[in-house]
Formats: structure tokens, sequence, C-alpha cells
């Protein structure tokens, strides 16, 4: 068997050579038409409110890849990605360190020049902020957009610092980036008010003791067909699953129940992803950065799933 650039699987080191997610091609050439989707990781963690590390979760989600590599076909999916997707590793935005205004900037410029030649954008944190810049580089293509954010936290925190992985969504709102009525948020195990905002919220427990169809049809009813942007913070996932972030929560979801919901909604216009807040250095056994890949792979087959 060879993969489409005539090279023997056989010769394939699996955890050989883990320079890119996946083992894709990295390149930045964004002129081939035949790519499909770009995945683009943003080593940024200066807006942490809890432990730092995030800076590091691109290339532990990278490596962490490695263990989804011998598989073809990833269950319960019936199709391998390289079948109908052409994914290409863009690498790491690059900004100055230490300069939050430029990593703004530089992701939202790298991000608008990606989503603008038709390419979905898949990005891995990095902390929740960045994707602040992601939601205004897709509103220039999409317009307004619909958010499905899977967290432990809303992050619709009106706070005094200016960079603040917490405040994301109420800022977004107010940037006519997102419309609150027509999003959801899954996940949440954290203090709030349904007056505080006008997202859906589907808490942890609603999440974790209804079905997963259940919630699917909750999360398609609010978004519709409207273009939708995901984003998914690994602390959604109970502490069991993801021990490896900043800012843990006890009582989350397990990989299975956010796997099932993301297939369940895998048809809906979803034009652009991003998993975030995975730290490394807080990790054990790369449980987290499994979980980051994995999810990754999933928001792939997502897409892949609407080009048969």
């Amino acid at each position: 068997m060879t993969d489409k650039h005539n090279v023997p699987m056989d010769d394939y080191s699996i955890y050989g050579n883990i320079f890119s997610y996946m083992g894709f091609p990295l390149t930045r050439d964004l002129d081939d038409t035949q790519t499909d989707a770009v995945v683009m990781g943003i080593p940024y963690d200066l807006a942490t409110s809890g432990r730092a590390g995030t800076r590091g979760g691109p290339n532990g989600i990278r490596q962490a890849s490695g263990n989804l590599r011998w598989e073809e076909k990833r269950w319960p999916w019936d199709f391998a990605i390289d079948e109908r997707l052409n994914v290409i590793d863009y690498g790491d935005v690059q900004f100055h360190f230490g300069d939050s205004e430029h990593m703004l900037k530089q992701v939202e410029e790298t991000a608008s020049s990606i989503v603008a030649s038709g390419k979905t954008l898949i990005s891995l944190g990095g902390d929740h902020f960045v994707t602040l810049p992601l939601l205004r580089a897709h509103a220039k293509t999409h317009g307004k957009l619909s958010l499905i954010h899977f967290d432990a936290h809303t992050d619709t925190y009106s706070e005094d610092e200016k960079y603040s992985h917490g405040s994301m969504f109420y800022l977004a709102p107010k940037e006519g980036l997102v419309d609150p009525s027509r999003s959801v948020q899954v996940g949440i195990r954290t203090e709030y008010t349904v007056a505080s905002h006008e997202y859906k919220v589907i808490d942890a427990d609603s999440a974790n003791n209804q079905s997963a169809e259940e919630t699917i049809a909750q999360i398609r009813e609010q978004v519709g067909d409207n273009p939708a942007y995901l984003t998914f913070d690994i602390d959604c996932l109970d502490p069991a699953f993801a021990p490896g972030t900043g800012t843990p929560v006890v009582g989350g979801l397990s990989t299975n129940r956010a796997m099932q919901i993301l297939k369940g909604i895998a048809d809906l216009n979803i034009v652009g992803f991003d998993v975030v807040e995975v730290s490394p250095a807080y990790d054990h056994a790369e449980v987290t950065s499994l979980a980051g890949a994995s999810l990754a792979l999933q928001f792939l087959y997502m897409r892949a799933s609407r080009k048969a």
C-alpha cells in the first residue's frame, strides 16, 4: 500500500521524524489548489490566569499525533483522511516573544490569508485568547459566525486585563464577530448567570446526564445552517481525561462523550476549528496531548465527511 506521495506505508516510522501533525507535509504554500485543510500552531500563553505552559501545546499535540498515524481509518469513520482531504501543516505562527499585540496581528493576518484562500484552518493553541484573532480572520470571509464552544468556563468575563483568556467571548460579540443568539457553549461548570450573556449553555451536568443525541440536537437547533466556528478548550474534558491544562475543573466530559457529540454535528456549516489550552508540562503519559491530537483529527474527519 502506498500513500498519495507514492511512499510505501510500511516505510513510515510511526514515531520517527514527527516534525508535523500526523506527518502531513510541512509547507507554507497556500497557492496549491489541491490543499483542502491547513493545520497551524499558535505557541502562546501570556493571557493565562492559571498555570502557564500552553505555549508548548502545538508541539505536544504534534508529537502525540504519532500515536494516531498507524491506523489508516480512524474508528468509527469508514474512510481514511487522505481519501478525501489534502492536508498540510503550516507550522507555527511566529511573533515577537512577550508581545501579545504582535501575536494578535500575526495570527489574524496569517489565518486571514489561509481562510481567504478557501482552505479550512485547524489551529492548535496556545491559550484560549488565540481564538479572538482567529474569529476576526474567519469573520472577514464568512461574516458573523455562530460559536460552538466546548469549555469548563464561559470566557465571557469583562476583565480589566487587556489580554485574558477569559474575555474572548465577551469581546467577540461587541466586535460583531459572533451572534450569541445562534451560539452554544457545552460543558460549562464554573460560575455564570443566564443574564450575564446571551449564549445558550449546555452545562456539564446536562451534557453528562442526557444522551449525546440530546446534546447534538440542541446544538443543531441553536446553530442551524449559519456558518459556525468550533473552539474546543481541552479543559471541557474532565481532568481524568485531560490533566495537562492550566485551569482544570472536575466534573467534565469524557473524551468518548466529546467525540460522539462532534461526530453528530459534522454536517453543520463549520468553517473553522481550534483546540486550545493543552499544557504538556502538567500532562501525564501524553494523555492530554493525545486528546488534543485526537480532537484535531476528529475535526479533519468532520470536514472530510462533507466532501464525499
